[in-house]
């Protein structure tokens, strides 16, 4: 816009100097003025790089000023830089961070609590320690579950005491439940190092009792601690064993809870998470809360793979926008694919070439929708690779 505006008053004062040997202010609205205003703009324009309409806009108006030429001049390049600077900023500070303001998973989630629960729980710790340090203040709370008082104060003296200490845990009921809970202390200690080597996140340990429920202990232990994300296997304790499709109780008590909760089932031993697929089937806090993880996990050397499945080729366009509306704010390197197949039929033939598979909990649904149709985690729950089912609370 300045550099039109300075065309337009150049052309108006070399017309009126070259041509008709008067003051600028005496041109007026002048043909010859008109067209070496907009020859000169458009040169200019072309030379800088800025081919915009705008510039030939105010180029024109320069006609209009008569004796202010020189403060119409500073006036656009004022104004135009008022509004370059308050649009630079919109852009940085309110734009390009919107994710921060409309979805609480990029600035929440950094204190993660992990239920030690089955054969898969030091993956989960994993997984966990490295969606905490995604951010400054993350930390990982290690929560090892007993069900009776006694071992649970052992296994809290073991802890604060080290590992090669001979002293007797006082009040013990049996030499068996202090050597149980000094074993459990050590574990968790060992796993809590490891984390912190491996991933640099604050890690804590924590014993509780479960009171006959110990997802609900799991959630309680998440208030006392300001966790705001759970991270557990998705076949645990008792359930622990491969996943068929179903929810355990354990899971279920927590994905009907306020605390967003992440359930990991383990396919192998991976605990580097560097290229993941996250199926969609439309824009929403879930959708944004999973592309927010996979970011996490994959960093900026990592691949996130946002997908959607559509029944017919008219549907592909608006599946498209939607994923790009959709991965616009991801920070990490991301791919938008579209498949006209079936969402089970296209996660089995592309699993193997991720580490993780993030699929929503479908938590967000009615029965009756699920009746109708069934969440997708029970209809792809054969696949090698892992997989996390994330529930927004």
């Amino acid at each position: 816009m300045t550099v039109g505006a300075l065309c337009g008053w150049g052309a108006v004062t070399v017309v009126a100097t070259a041509v008709y040997d008067v003051a600028p202010s005496a041109v007026g609205v002048d043909a010859g003025a008109a067209a070496l205003a907009v020859l000169a703009t458009g040169g200019a324009t072309w030379l800088l790089g800025l081919e915009l309409p705008t510039a030939f806009s105010t180029a024109l108006l320069a006609l209009f000023t008569g004796n202010a030429g020189v403060a119409y001049v500073a006036g656009v390049a004022l104004s135009s830089s008022l509004v370059a600077v308050v649009f630079v900023v919109w852009r940085r500070q309110v734009y390009e961070e919107r994710a921060r303001y409309l979805y609480h998973t990029t600035a929440a989630d950094d204190h993660v609590v992990v239920p030690m629960r089955g054969p898969r729980a030091s993956k989960a710790a994993m997984l966990g320690a490295r969606l905490a340090a995604a951010h400054d203040a993350g930390k990982v709370v290690l929560l090892d579950i007993v069900d009776d008082a006694d071992v649970a104060a052992a296994r809290r003296n073991c802890i604060r005491t080290a590992p090669d200490d001979d002293a007797r845990v006082e009040n013990a009921a049996s030499p068996a439940e202090q050597d149980a809970a000094e074993t459990a202390a050590q574990r968790l200690e060992t796993q809590a190092s490891r984390v912190e080597t491996a991933v640099g996140v604050q890690c804590e340990v924590v014993v509780a009792v479960a009171d006959n429920d110990p997802a609900k202990t799991v959630l309680a232990t998440a208030d006392e601690a300001n966790c705001d994300l759970v991270v557990t296997p998705l076949a645990a304790g008792d359930d622990a064993g491969d996943f068929d499709g179903g929810l355990s109780p354990f899971v279920t008590t927590l994905f009907g809870s306020s605390v967003d909760v992440v359930a990991l089932q383990a396919g192998d031993d991976t605990t580097d998470w560097k290229r993941i697929m996250v199926p969609v089937r439309s824009a929403s806090d879930v959708a944004h809360a999973m592309l927010d993880y996979a970011a996490r996990l994959a960093g900026h050397d990592g691949t996130v793979s946002a997908c959607s499945c559509v029944e017919s080729e008219r549907d592909r366009r608006r599946a498209e926008s939607s994923l790009a509306s959709l991965t616009d704010v991801v920070d990490t390197s991301c791919e938008t694919r579209v498949s006209r197949s079936s969402v089970e039929s296209f996660i089995e033939r592309n699993d193997s070439h991720y580490d993780l598979v993030l699929l929503g909990a479908s938590t967000d649904r009615s029965a009756a929708s699920k009746f109708f149709s069934r969440p997708t985690y029970e209809r792809v729950a054969d696949l090698d690779t892992d997989v996390a089912l994330v529930h927004m609370g």
